[in-house]
C-alpha cells in the first residue's frame, strides 16, 4: 500500500512539474508583429520547454512593430517587466520598427552567453534575418542558447560594467578540474591511510587509541576573512556597436536598476 501511495505521489509530482513547465513556456512568444504562423509558435514553445527546464531560466521570444525607444533597452525593460530585476532569463526582440534585432540576458545567462557566444548566435541568425525567414532565426537562437548552455560557463570568465568600467571576475570549476580534484583527493587520502598503517602498525579490530586520556580541547576565537573573490577596476571605452565586446567576458548594462548583458545587429 505504501509503495502504491509513493508511486503514485511521484507520478503527480513529475506531472505537476511538467505542466509547469509547459505553462511557463505557454506565455514566453509574444508575437505582436505577427512573423510567426501558429504552426510556428506552437513548435518555438515546444523548443523552449526543455531550455526553460535545464537553465531554470526564463526564454522569451518578442516581435513588435512601434517601439521607439533603444532597442536593447526595450528587450531589457520587456524582461525586467516579466521576471524582475537579475532574474535568470533571455530575450530575442525582433524590432520591426527600427529594423533590429536583439539578444538580451539576465542572471545566469550573462554568463553563460559572453560576448563571444553572443557574437557568433548574431552571426548565425542574421541571414535569416536578411532573408525574413523570421522562424529560421529564432529556431537559430533556440538552438545556439542551448548549446552554450551545455557548455557551461567559459573559463576564466568575467563581467565588464560599460558604464562603470568595473570588472568582476568568477571562478568555475570544469568537469575536468573536478575530476582531477576528486582523484587527487582519493589518492592522497590512500597515500596517508597507508603510511598511518604502516607506522602504527594498526591492526583492525583489536587496536583502540586512549582518546580520553590522549585528547585536549583549546577554544579560540576565530576571524574568517573571504579572501577569493575580488574586484578590478579600469576605465574601458564605451561600445558603440550593437554586438558585445571581443571575447571572454560579457559586457553589461543596467536598466531599471537590473543588470543585463547582450548584444544586437540591423538587418
Amino acid at each position: 500500500m505504501r509503495k502504491l501511495a509513493f508511486s503514485l505521489f511521484t507520478a503527480i509530482f513529475i506531472l505537476f512539474g511538467f505542466s509547469m513547465d509547459v505553462q511557463a513556456a505557454e506565455d514566453s512568444i509574444d508575437d505582436q508583429a505577427s512573423l510567426f504562423t501558429s504552426q510556428e509558435i506552437t513548435q518555438l514553445k515546444e523548443a523552449i520547454v526543455p531550455i526553460e527546464a535545464k537553465t531554470k531560466a526564463r526564454v522569451f521570444i518578442v516581435t513588435n512593430t512601434d517601439n521607439d525607444i533603444d532597442s536593447k533597452r526595450f528587450a531589457d525593460y520587456y524582461m525586467l517587466d516579466r521576471i524582475g530585476k537579475d532574474t535568470n532569463g533571455i530575450t530575442f526582440y525582433f524590432d520591426m520598427n527600427q529594423r533590429k534585432f536583439i539578444i538580451s540576458t539576465s542572471g545566469n545567462m550573462i554568463d553563460y552567453l559572453d560576448d563571444k557566444r553572443i557574437n557568433k548566435t548574431l552571426d548565425e541568425i542574421e541571414p535569416s534575418m536578411i532573408a525574413g525567414n523570421y522562424f529560421q532565426a529564432a529556431q537559430s537562437f533556440l538552438n545556439n542558447t542551448s548549446h552554450y548552455f551545455d557548455q557551461g560557463v567559459p573559463g576564466g570568465h568575467y563581467r565588464v560594467d560599460t558604464e562603470t568600467g568595473k570588472i568582476t571576475r568568477y571562478k568555475s570549476l570544469t568537469k575536468t578540474e573536478i575530476i582531477i580534484a576528486f582523484l587527487a583527493a582519493m589518492l592522497l587520502s590512500g597515500i596517508f591511510f597507508a603510511v598511518s598503517i604502516s607506522k602504527y602498525q594498526l591492526k583492525f579490530g583489536t587496536y583502540k587509541y586512549p582518546f580520553r586520556e590522549k585528547s585536549s580541547l583549546n577554544l579560540t576565537s576565530r576571524n574568517d576573512v573571504l579572501i577569493n573573490s575580488f574586484v578590478t577596476t579600469r576605465r574601458i571605452p564605451r561600445n558603440n556597436s550593437s554586438g558585445g565586446g571581443s571575447g571572454g567576458g560579457s559586457s553589461t548594462n543596467s536598466t531599471g536598476g537590473g543588470t543585463f548583458g547582450g548584444g544586437g545587429r540591423s538587418f
